[in-house]
């Protein structure tokens, strides 16, 4: 247990879920850093302090650590030097939840042959392959469709759908072009043919696993379009689900909140990917539970109780996200978004613009999830990312 005595907390990577982190940690009058590797990112603006590192660099990131000596270390993203972790963490610094779940998660090949090899939970067909020979061996192997996705990204950059084998080289360079750290190995994997995808956000803490109502999503190229909460389940299929996602947690070990993607078919529950940290779809939760999961994550990384997480009516958020790359930019709309009943609007605050880069989220609740999402989507059209 952390508990309340922690004093410094260190954020690395710091986006909008970031951003949100660093509000309830000062919440509770912690002292906050915020680390990542551009100028005035979203948690930047929140946080005591800041500092611009590039963070796969090892020897950046233990001066900065170093240099701050946080009583917590919280990585938001990825892209993060694991190895320099695992090594200060034997040092006795706080990594959360742990250095080995963040080594892990770090990439889809850590995780995947832990779930499906090491723990045997349903998972897609899946092959790796490092050059567009191996490739396209491995689609030969698993069949079309299949999903090709670099092994380190954000947001589904990179991720596409393979059609057919004259896809495969077109496929190959939108992973390498999209992922992260200069890798260039990519998972290959079994299309499922899944009724829905939903994200089970689970809590590990003192007072022991949580869980939170699942919340579907809809993804375009990998990243999410709009989420709600809860998503409806058949009672066979949330005991499965929280299964598999006790399964995984439990293995990666520590405290905090993990966002847990799992599909629903027909053959049952797939596990398919999760992260050590507050989740983008998890954003509905600020209008929809009595704790976020930002509330959580922090809470839980403090050694503090979690209760059982209250639902408190249905909600959907709906993300605005930007269509060209600029440097200068407005959100336009927010009046009139904002005089949608029960709505919210959360900018981000990024410094800059990039074709599909999230700049802002609707919250909205209703008396039902139909309601809730029909209020997001018109309270999202009427909102519109524009240039000077």
């Amino acid at each position: 247990m952390f508990g309340i005595q922690t004093k410094k907390v260190m954020l690395l990577g710091s986006g909008e879920l970031g951003k949100e982190t660093i509000i309830e940690a000062q919440r509770l009058g912690l002292e906050t850093i915020a680390v990542d590797r551009y100028k005035n990112a979203p948690a930047m603006q929140v946080a005591h302090r800041s500092y611009v590192v590039d963070m796969l660099n090892g020897e950046e990131l233990l001066s900065v650590i170093e240099q701050e000596k946080p009583d917590l270390v919280v990585p938001e993203i990825e892209a993060i030097a694991t190895e320099t972790l695992i090594d200060l963490e034997k040092e006795g610094f706080r990594i959360v939840p742990t250095a080995k779940a963040v080594n892990l998660t770090m990439d889809r090949e850590g995780i995947r042959r832990l779930a499906s090899e090491g723990l045997g939970l349903p998972t897609a067909k899946y092959a790796f392959a490092n050059t567009l020979e191996e490739l396209r061996v491995a689609v030969n192997e698993i069949g079309t469709p299949c999903v090709i996705k670099p092994i380190m990204s954000s947001s589904g950059k990179g991720q596409t759908v393979c059609r057919s084998i004259e896809d495969i080289e077109w496929s190959w360079n939108e992973a390498i072009s999209g992922g992260r750290a200069k890798k260039t190995r990519v998972i290959v994997e079994e299309f499922i043919h899944f009724e829905s995808e939903i994200t089970l956000l689970t809590v590990r803490s003192i007072s022991g696993t949580t869980y939170c109502a699942p919340i579907g999503h809809v993804q375009k190229d990998g990243d999410y379009i709009e989420s709600w909460q809860p998503h409806v389940m058949s009672t066979e299929q949330i005991i499965e689900a929280q299964d598999i996602a006790k399964k995984i947690t439990d293995a990666l070990g520590g405290y905090g909140l993990f966002g847990v993607e799992l599909f629903l078919s027909s053959q049952g529950v797939y596990f398919s990917e999760v992260s050590p940290r507050p989740h983008d779809t998890g954003m509905v939760t600020m209008v929809t539970q009595d704790l976020s999961e930002f509330a959580l994550h922090i809470r839980a990384i403090l050694g503090c109780p979690i209760p059982t997480v209250q639902l408190l009516k249905p909600g959907a958020s709906h993300t605005i996200k930007a269509t060209k790359e600029s440097n200068t930019y407005q959100i336009a709309g927010i009046p009139e978004s904002l005089s949608i009943p029960d709505t919210q609007v959360r900018v981000f605050g990024k410094p800059a613009t990039k074709v599909g880069r999230r700049m802002a989220v609707v919250l909205s609740s209703g008396e039902s999830v139909e309601e809730a999402r029909k209020r997001a989507a018109l309270a999202a059209s009427k909102m519109m990312v524009t240039h000077e």
